[in-house]
């Protein structure tokens, strides 16, 4: 692999004899995404690997994503507009609920209410646990939804509940979340209990690997991250993470190196669209806000209400406008990565419906995949590497994590009504 960093050209070369089709393959996001990146989006598998729509209905039981709705960042119009075909439902257990016990139970009502969601629009969406799944829905018109837990503590110290989580249709595991817990250190956490995994995580690993359940390094400290790679004896995945080199010092993001051990791990990198995550800017204002709020809390002698915080934030907000990334930004960590690594190791993990008010311009939602696909077309990506960051990367490794699993006598299950032979793989 090479380790040379060149950055592509962010236009579109086109040949005199080809002016005719200048409109059609050299239009710009901001003019919207042109007929060749619509058909493109169309054909192609398209996978995010990590969509808050549980946790967001949960907390707000009365939005219906089988509809359009007013707030949020995904639901059934605008990803059948985004020609999204694969949309993992993240399964988040907050680590104060981990650290009161809740943890399963919370699991359990999230993959409820993912579940509910399919009942309630069958036509539209259905549940995916295996990969060939989305490949077999996509040919029935409908839209997958596999499942990834994002934190591991609905595990607990038990290997034993993995096979029930398997059942219910977890496909990968985010170790642990913003503290650290039972299995892992977490990069937000000052207090690196483990020095990277415990014990039981280090047990952990090879059962995930042989139930077929995809290993998330996601929010993982950098020595827990190292540790699931030595580890892990197949493809790992970093669901929503983007390159810390744009943002030195932000540990939530993967460093070159670890990108480079991902790719000979033959695992990939799932980008995260929100600002704070891709852009430096915009994690800067992130930290000037944390010290303005720390200082308010302080002036008002620790008597804040959830209202009295939420004013705060909106004023300051107002006098200090936030500075939203762009689609430019996103795709100079897919370009980075490729450079790092190459074209197999890179995919999309929006992270929608989680981030808040902080995604992109030109991604601001489910419907704008095309201008994704667009920006890589301004920037000399084939169709066939377009693919691959959109949807193939991701499959290929989540394959090899079945392929593993049936070998070690775990028998991939599938929902989906076609046949493996009825089918053909991307």
């Amino acid at each position: 692999m090479s380790t040379s960093i060149k950055t592509r050209r962010p236009y579109c070369t086109i040949p005199l004899v080809a002016l005719v089709a200048l409109l059609a393959s050299c239009t710009t996001t901001t003019d919207g995404p042109s007929q060749r990146a619509m058909k493109i989006a169309r054909q192609s598998l398209i996978v995010d690997t990590h969509i808050d729509v549980p946790y967001r209905v949960y907390r707000n039981p009365q939005v219906d994503v089988t509809k359009a709705t007013e707030g949020g960042d995904f639901d059934l119009p605008r990803a059948r507009t985004g020609h999204l075909n694969g949309a993992f439902m993240s399964i988040y257990i907050p680590a104060g609920v981990d650290q009161d016990g809740g943890a399963a139970e919370l699991a359990n009502e999230l993959i409820d209410l993912v579940e509910s969601i399919v009942a309630s629009a069958p036509s539209d969406f259905a549940i995916a646990t295996c990969s060939q799944d989305l490949i077999n829905h996509k040919q029935e018109g409908l839209i997958s939804l596999p499942m990834g837990m994002e934190n591991g503590g609905p595990i607990g110290d038990d290997l034993g509940s993995i096979q029930h989580f398997r059942e219910r249709g977890i496909r990968y595991v985010t170790l642990t979340h913003g503290r650290s817990n039972k299995i892992s250190d977490s990069s937000y956490d000052t207090n690196q209990r483990w020095q990277g995994l415990s014990p039981y995580g280090k047990e952990l690993v090879p059962e995930l690997n042989r139930q077929g359940i995809m290993i998330d390094i996601s929010h993982l400290s950098d020595k827990a991250a190292w540790q699931v790679l030595k580890l892990s004896k197949t493809p790992v995945i970093a669901s929503h993470s983007s390159l810390r080199h744009f943002i030195p010092g932000f540990h939530r993001n993967m460093t070159d190196e670890m990108v480079k051990a991902l790719a000979d791990n033959n695992g990939v990198i799932q980008i995260n669209f929100g600002s704070g995550f891709i852009s430096e800017a915009s994690r800067t204002w992130s930290s000037r806000r944390s010290v303005a709020e720390a200082g308010f809390r302080h002036d008002q002698g620790g008597d804040v209400t959830l209202a009295s915080l939420s004013a705060f934030r909106e004023n300051w907000r107002a006098q200090n406008p936030y500075p939203f990334a762009n689609t430019d930004d996103v795709l100079d960590h897919i370009d980075r990565v490729v450079a790092l690594a190459g074209i197999d190791y890179v995919g999309i993990g929006s992270d929608y419906d989680g981030v808040g008010d902080t995604l992109p311009d030109g991604l601001k939602d489910a419907s704008t995949f095309p201008n994704l696909v667009q920006g890589l077309l301004d920037r000399d990506y084939s169709k066939a590497d377009i693919q691959k960051i959109l949807g193939t990367n991701l499959m290929r490794v989540w394959r090899a994590n079945e392929a593993f699993s049936d070998a070690s006598g775990q028998s991939t299950d599938c929902t989906s009504n076609l046949s493996r032979a009825d089918t053909q793989p991307l």
